[in-house]
């Protein structure tokens, strides 16, 4: 039963690691398990049944949840365009993210007759030697720019998402230049947490967080062009970054640039940069539930209990809703409401989700460390 002390949570996305499956083995996946594992996937059965418990915690909401059918490759589950009309049919946005390279003109056209609101293609370079390098296989990317190229050509919305590393980090007008020619609605840009393929990865090429704050600062400068969204994910910080430029009195909304998700944009802005347990769930191919795909942290099963009713009563999730409980600098931090640091890698680096976060270059203000300190005023 829900708490009716706590504030109203509202579910907005819930990103389902579909299948464990995928063509292609990228050196920054998220995920833990191999292709041999994927016969622990969610049957059908058992997918539907995540759909019906999306719908329901969605009912109780002033706004139905957007469901991301992601992976591994979701292309790569028989299934996928069955689920994806249960979903539609119980008023759920379904979503897809995908590495592009398996969509043909006929993929694209059932991408767009099932009513798939928006795909997101991952392109980690503007060129084939980064995006391959990162990816791990020849000529994927230009097998992913031919699939963008059939869901332009269907009329599907698109977006580019891009993590960037120490391979691409010089390329980000680049990819962005690219993304803009391509027709893409928006560009999704990551920052890397180390986790799954990511820790192997995270010990070469993880930017230092002063290279991070210069990033934010030239991504500042992209979307006060206002062509295209542009949203940075796991990178909370960017919520600080646009305050002190200013660029959140003028940069332009999801909805007039036309690169809104229905259902994402509506009642007003997400709390906080880090989104983990707060606007965001992430069920795990196997049925588990985490508070994003970057955080390990088990919150519960989809097979043990329900949406509704772990999205509630997960006491990690009401943990890292408060913003009083951070740790060090963050939690003295002016700009902790909006930002909250990224939980994933503050767990990475720690192993305790609620610590500092570990990239960020801000430091406080000392009055604010000073009024933090036993006998303070610490809001």
């Amino acid at each position: 039963m829900k708490d009716s002390s706590q504030p109203r949570r509202i579910l907005r996305l819930l990103f389902w690691e579909s299948t464990i499956k995928c063509n292609l083995a990228c050196a920054h996946c998220r995920r833990l398990d191999s292709d041999e594992l994927a016969f622990r996937d969610l049957s059908t059965d058992q997918a539907e049944n995540l759909i019906e418990q999306l719908a329901e915690l969605g009912s109780e909401q002033p706004m139905m949840p957007v469901l991301v059918f992601s992976g591994g490759e979701p292309l790569c589950r028989d299934d996928l365009f069955d689920l994806v009309g249960r979903a539609r049919a119980a008023g759920i946005a379904p979503a897809l993210a995908t590495n592009g390279t398996m969509i043909d003109a006929p993929i694209a056209e059932r991408i767009r007759d099932a009513g798939i609101v928006r795909v997101a293609v991952s392109l980690d370079g503007a060129t084939a030697q980064i995006h391959n390098q990162l990816r791990q296989e020849e000529d994927c990317f230009e097998k992913a720019i031919t699939g963008i190229r059939h869901l332009r050509d269907k009329n599907v919305p698109f977006q580019i998402n891009t993590t960037l590393t120490k391979h691409n980090v010089e390329h980000l007008d680049a990819i962005y230049e690219l993304a803009k020619s391509l027709g893409a609605a928006a560009v999704h840009i990551f920052m890397l947490v180390p986790v799954g393929c990511g820790q192997i990865l995270a010990e070469t090429d993880m930017l230092s967080p002063e290279q991070y704050e210069q990033k934010m600062l030239e991504i500042c400068r992209l979307d006060g062009l206002g062509e295209l969204q542009i949203k940075v994910t796991c990178g909370p910080h960017y919520e600080r970054v646009i305050r002190e430029q200013g660029l959140h009195r003028t940069r332009r909304s999801a909805a007039e640039t036309g690169a809104t998700v229905p259902g994402r944009a509506a009642h007003g802005s997400a709390s906080r940069g880090c989104l983990a347990g707060l606007g965001v769930l992430f069920v795990s191919h196997q049925g588990d539930v985490f508070p994003c795909g970057y955080l390990p942290i088990k919150c519960g099963s989809i097979l043990e209990s329900s949406l509704t009713e772990i999205w509630h009563n997960s006491e990690d999730l009401a943990r890292m809703r408060d913003s009083s409980r951070l740790e060090g600098k963050c939690g003295v931090c002016g700009y902790r409401l909006v930002c909250g640091g990224c939980r994933g890698r503050a767990y990475g680096a720690t192993g305790n989700y609620m610590a500092e976060e570990p990239f960020c270059a801000y430091v406080p203000p000392a009055e604010a460390i000073d009024t933090a300190r036993p006998g303070g005023q610490a809001g």
